[in-house]
């Protein structure tokens, strides 16, 4: 009878299973590690610590790369033990591992691998798939070279993928355009980079998308003539925009009127200069819009005075007599151009006074002291000569006219006589001085009823008739 097995404890399975483990052990002690290891590793000199030049020299020790199971570290964290130097891009972020590592938790072992053989490549990365944008420079102006094939990537990175020498675009551009290259790498610097992003925004730059249009004869201005010593897109964004941080040493004015040549100047050019003098409180009109500049502002344009005699004191014909209110009776039309408020004056202007030019009664051009008196200006007339002696004119005329006038001093005759109001030349005729009824009354009327009544005596009419009633009696006849 055969003895009963317990399961895979069968004296057959072990005897191999000892005989197994002998066999690695043996093997272990005779090969290392490297009985383990997939391929022969890379024996090319690399950049690393600790003596060790390539991953050949470590090639029995596989804990120098691949941490245990068990370990909290990483196969990357191993890599970075000893590539101290990728350790330092990494806390780059302008470097290529630094913009790789930016973000994410990529493992070498995602682009490098080993055990290919000594001299394969350490490097295995999808050209194709890489999103070039990562690393700060798009390929959007660099689809196609000059001849028209695919860029590819060894065009620009002649020295490897991590590295990248910006004196590749000054050779390729300098293919293009030879004298734009020169001209551009003395103006802004041999750094592409620092400026060009590789989307091609500056290829064709318009500046008049900017606040700072470029017009007139800005157009026919070099870049570097603004943009001195630029080298980054800052030095782009932080150049002035006021004229004098260009033209200071083109202002003919000496800085006398500020800097903002924009006022008068326009980038046509300095000549003609135009100032619109109405944003001021000293609005250019008449024949003032006509004067130069200079003639006012010949300190300057600040705290330039406003008053007439500072510009006009040798014009005053009056001397100063009326002080240097010019503005008072003439306006910048021209000086024979006056118009006064005569109302500000003791003597305000009304009736028929208001169209009576100003040289009728200020003749010479004298103002100051004219005398107030009607009869400074108005000959008494013959009518009235002498009677009136000391009384002054405006107790019975007017401003309005001479006639009509009302007397309203003492009068023995009533004045409404007739039930009307009368006028001095109704009675008082040819001057005043005499009177007579026969304006009004037919002499040969009044003639006939006194002699039917018996009156002989009747030339003098106030002696019956002093208030000139019909039935006065007064002084009978004789």
């Amino acid at each position: 009878m055969n003895p009963q097995r317990i399961g895979c404890l069968s004296p057959l399975a072990l005897i191999s299973a000892i005989t197994t483990l002998v066999i690695l052990v043996v093997a272990r002690f005779i090969l290392g590690d490297s009985m383990f290891s997939p391929g022969v590793l890379n024996a090319q000199v690399g950049t690393m610590l600790g003596g060790v030049s390539s991953h050949s020299e470590i090639d029995m020790d596989c804990g120098e790369c691949h941490a245990s199971f068990w370990s909290a570290q990483t196969m990357t964290d191993l890599c970075l033990k000893c590539h101290v130097n990728i350790q330092a891009e990494k806390e780059d972020p302008s470097s290529l591992h630094g913009v790789l590592f930016q973000g994410t938790s990529p493992t070498c072992q995602s682009c490098h691998t080993d055990h290919q053989g000594p001299n394969a490549s350490l490097t295995t990365w999808d050209t194709e798939g890489f999103s070039h944008e990562v690393t700060g420079f798009f390929l959007t102006g660099h689809q196609n070279r000059s001849d028209g094939m695919p860029f590819v990537c060894a065009d620009c990175h002649t020295q490897g993928f991590s590295t990248f020498d910006q004196h590749t675009c000054t050779e390729c551009h300098r293919l293009l355009d030879t004298d734009f290259t020169i001209t551009h790498s003395l103006d802004f610097g041999a750094e592409c980079l620092a400026c060009h992003d590789g989307v091609d925004r500056y290829g064709d730059f318009e500046h008049n998308q900017l606040i700072f249009a470029l017009t007139g004869a800005h157009l026919q201005v070099g870049c570097s003539d603004c943009h001195l010593n630029t080298r980054i897109i800052t030095d782009f964004q932080d150049t002035p925009s006021s004229c004098e941080s260009c033209h200071l040493a083109d202002d003919a004015h000496g800085g006398r009127f500020g800097f903002q040549c924009g006022v008068c100047h326009s980038s046509e050019g300095w000549v003609p200069a135009q100032f619109d003098h109405s944003l001021v409180d000293f609005p250019l009109e008449g024949q003032h819009i006509q004067v130069p500049c200079k003639n006012c502002h010949s300190d300057g344009l600040q705290g330039t005075p406003k008053d007439c005699n500072s510009c006009h004191l040798l014009d005053d014909i009056h001397d100063g007599a009326y002080g240097t209110g010019c503005e008072t009776c003439h306006n910048p039309s021209g000086w024979i151009d006056i118009t006064f408020d005569h109302s500000l004056s003791t003597f305000p202007l009304d009736g028929a006074h208001v169209n009576v030019g100003c040289s009728e009664c200020h003749t010479n051009a004298v103002f100051k002291g004219t005398s107030h008196e009607c009869t400074a200006c108005h000959t008494e007339p013959d009518y009235h000569r002498g009677l009136f002696t000391g009384q002054p004119c405006s107790g019975c005329h007017t401003t309005l006219a001479w006639i009509p006038a009302r007397y309203n001093g003492p009068h023995t005759f009533p004045m409404d006589h007739g039930g009307q109001i009368n006028t001095c030349t109704d009675c008082h005729q040819p001057n005043l001085s005499q009177w007579t009824c026969y304006s009004c009354h037919d002499r040969n009327e009044v003639d006939r009823k006194h002699i039917e009544e018996g009156i002989s005596n009747f030339s003098d009419c106030l002696r019956c008739h002093p208030t000139g009633q019909k039935e006065e009696t007064v002084g009978g006849d004789d």
